[in-house]
């Protein structure tokens, strides 16, 4: 574990520093957020922010585990819900081989010719959310809603995971896998529609939304074109279950 910290501390160190010396060049012009921070440190009121470079690091750490892991959950999702519907990934292959062809792999300027697979996507987000419960609220005042007394500063949870697979705001196939469901619609992730939020909501929502939707495109654009995914020793689809993924 040690040896594993001092690899990962001397990588974070080598970002700060090179933002460091990228800073003498930018003249007080910010890039990211660990130059507004790099700029806090270095101002008058640092020792009143109690901000170091062990805090900067920290908070690139959390960014980063947290980038790693919600995107990965998503993508296996994803590629769970192909294995068990075959058709579907016909679909995102023929897609594929019409938009990129099979003389190159999957770029990032691909994406948005690539329909079918980010409403894919969006039907895994549905039935799968990351964070099923979204990250915890607290109320800033006393308020009514739909009969329900909410007293301020209570802690309150939204169930995206619910909302998605509830017939009442969906269809009756609500719990089934059902990509073309978007056809025609506007719905996305961006916290506009209730009823689908993966991402959050408001000022609140995940500040990752666009780099994690990106890069679960483009990670399962590539595999899916590249590779023919099949479940092994002659498995059935429906021998697959929400337990088992």
């Amino acid at each position: 574990m040690k040896a594993i910290n001092m690899v990962l501390d001397g990588f974070l160190e080598k970002i700060i520093d090179e933002h460091v010396q990228d800073a003498k060049k930018l003249h007080g012009t910010h890039r990211d957020f660990i130059d507004v921070m790099l700029s806090l440190m270095e101002s008058n009121n640092a020792r009143e922010l109690h901000l170091g470079r062990d805090h900067i690091k920290a908070i690139m750490l959390d960014m980063l585990a947290t980038t790693m892991d919600t995107s990965s959950t998503a993508i296996e999702w994803v590629i769970a819900e192909l294995l068990k519907n075959p058709r579907v990934m016909k679909l995102v292959q023929e897609e594929l081989q019409i938009v990129v062809s099979l003389d190159r792999i999957v770029e990032e300027a691909d994406l948005i010719k690539l329909d079918y697979l980010k409403m894919v996507i969006k039907e895994s987000m549905r039935l799968h959310p990351v964070a099923p419960l979204l990250i915890p609220h607290e109320s800033i005042e006393d308020i009514t809603i739909k009969g329900y007394f909410i007293p301020k500063k209570s802690r309150v949870l939204v169930n995206t995971w619910a909302i998605g697979r509830d017939p009442n705001v969906w269809s009756s196939n609500a719990e089934e896998f059902c990509p073309e469901r978007f056809i025609g619609t506007n719905i996305d992730f961006q916290g506009q529609d209730f009823c689908f939020l993966p991402f959050g909501s408001g000022r609140r929502k995940c500040p990752g939304m666009q780099l994690g939707s990106t890069v679960v495109e483009l990670v399962l654009a590539q595999l899916v074109h590249c590779f023919n995914l099949e479940l092994p020793d002659g498995m059935s689809p429906h021998d697959l279950d929400d337990l088992k993924i």
